[in-house]
């Protein structure tokens, strides 16, 4: 595939094949798509490190579940900061499996994936590969989400490694089938638990009223769905006269019995989040 970048990850895609020019429609430019790529082929260098363990250690889980949210569209366009992710899954690789770096005679076992492999695939490996890719990489969303809250889950955490190691390997459409269907498995798992440590942080969500008025004053808008950043910032700014308004995502926040006892959490801003 000769071309600047090549992504169809989200909706907006051009022309629903894919950005493949200078930037996205989303606005990403060819050089983050490309650190991207290569983020995503160095997680799949340390989920083959982690290949043969029983048991993936919360430390490396960590690593995983960031360099997989730090792709997942929109999230960060930041070159540094995607950059230092990758320094950062490298180093989690290297801290596992020491001896590969310094080994004469490397067998590949434990080596960082080309993502132009999978892009320039069949088109059927290419799609299947893309589903499971990108459905991880939502997935990870939600376990980092949990995480933050102290909620994680083991069989969530070893189907990282074993998706990225399925992306990394030439497959069939018939032994890529499974795994698409296991993502959908897993990903429930990963939104119960996501639920289970919103609800027993928060409380039960209830019917809320939300308005969209803006009220006069001082005021900050939060979206996005990290509700433990929204409850640092109204314990940040209670009794200062500055009020909180959610937006997009942020949303159902609202709902939420911990965070609704706020007096000046006054509303929502704006609508969907395609017009943030």
């Amino acid at each position: 595939m000769d071309k600047k970048m090549f992504c169809f990850q989200c909706e907006q895609t051009a022309g629903c094949t894919g950005c493949t020019g200078n930037a996205g429609v989303c606005g990403k430019n060819a050089d983050t798509a490309k650190l991207q790529d290569e983020l995503t082929g160095a997680l799949i260098g340390l989920a083959r490190a982690v290949d043969s363990a029983s048991a993936i250690s919360k430390r490396t889980a960590q690593v995983i579940i960031e360099g997989l949210f730090t792709t997942v569209t929109n999230v960060s366009f930041d070159n540094a900061a995607i950059e230092n992710m990758i320094q950062k899954v490298r180093a989690e690789k290297e801290r596992l499996v020491p001896d590969c770096s310094k080994c004469q005679s490397p067998c590949g076992k434990t080596g960082e994936y080309d993502m132009q492999q999978m892009w320039n695939a069949d088109k059927d490996i290419r799609s299947l590969k893309s589903l499971i890719l990108f459905g991880i990489r939502g997935m990870a969303a939600y376990a980092y989400h949990a995480n933050v809250l102290n909620y994680e889950d083991d069989e969530v955490n070893r189907f990282f490694c074993e998706a990225l190691f399925k992306i990394g390997y030439e497959e069939s459409i018939e032994t890529l089938l499974p795994t698409v269907l296991k993502v959908g498995e897993i990903n429930l798992r990963c939104m119960a638990l996501l639920d289970k440590a919103n609800t027993n942080s928060y409380g039960m969500p209830e019917p809320t009223d939300v308005t969209l008025t803006i009220e006069k004053g001082p005021f900050i808008v939060v979206t996005g769905h990290d509700l433990k950043d929204l409850q640092l910032l109204l314990e940040q700014t209670e009794g200062k006269g500055i009020n909180i308004y959610t937006h997009g995502e942020m949303l159902p926040a609202h709902a939420y019995p911990l965070l609704k006892k706020f007096p000046h959490l006054k509303g929502n801003f704006g609508t969907a989040w395609q017009n943030q």
